[in-house]
C-alpha cells in the first residue's frame, strides 16, 4: 500500500537518489526552457539547485514553503488521492482530487471538473491530449502537490 502511494505521488518515473527531474515550458526540452528542477526533496526555480533558489520542500506527504519543514509552512497535504489545503485532511479543505491521470477540481471526479491531464511526459490543459494544449513537459518525476500549485 505504501509503495502504491509513492507511485501515485510521484506521477511519472521514480527518481534514483542522485537523479534530477526537470519541468520545461510547453512542449520543449531545451535547457533554456527549464522552469523547475526537483532533486527528490526540494523544488528549485529554473535549473538551479542552490539553496537560495528553493521554492518548496517535499517530504512524501506534505509540500512546504521554501527550505522549511515546519508545520506552519505546510502549503498542501496529499493522502494518495486528495490534495488538501495546508496540513488539513478535512473534507472541507479538499482542493483537488488526483486519480493518476487527471487532476480534478475539489472533491470531484466528474469529467467537467478535470483541470489537468498527465500522459507520463506532458501536462495538458483540461481533459485534452492535443499538442496545442501542452502546458509543461516533464523529464523525471515531480510531486503532484507541486503541479497543483501551478494551477
Amino acid at each position: 500500500m505504501r509503495r502504491l502511494l509513492l507511485l501515485t505521488l510521484l506521477f511519472i518515473v521514480p527518481l534514483s537518489a542522485d537523479a534530477q527531474a526537470y519541468m520545461y515550458e510547453g512542449d520543449s526540452t531545451y535547457s533554456s526552457d527549464i522552469l523547475f528542477t526537483f532533486d527528490g526533496h526540494k523544488i528549485y526555480n529554473g535549473r538551479s539547485t542552490y539553496s537560495s533558489d528553493t521554492l518548496f520542500t517535499f517530504d512524501g506527504r506534505h509540500l512546504y514553503r521554501g527550505n522549511s519543514t515546519y508545520s506552519s509552512d505546510t502549503v498542501l497535504t496529499f493522502d494518495g488521492r486528495k490534495i488538501y489545503r495546508g496540513r488539513s485532511t478535512y473534507t472541507a479543505d479538499i482542493l483537488y482530487t488526483f486519480d493518476g491521470r487527471y487532476l480534478y477540481r475539489g472533491n470531484s471526479t466528474y469529467s467537467s471538473d478535470i483541470l489537468l491531464t498527465f500522459d507520463g511526459r506532458h501536462i495538458y490543459r483540461g481533459r485534452s491530449t492535443y499538442s496545442s494544449d501542452i502546458l509543461f513537459t516533464v523529464k523525471g518525476s515531480f510531486p503532484i502537490l507541486f503541479i497543483a500549485t501551478l494551477i
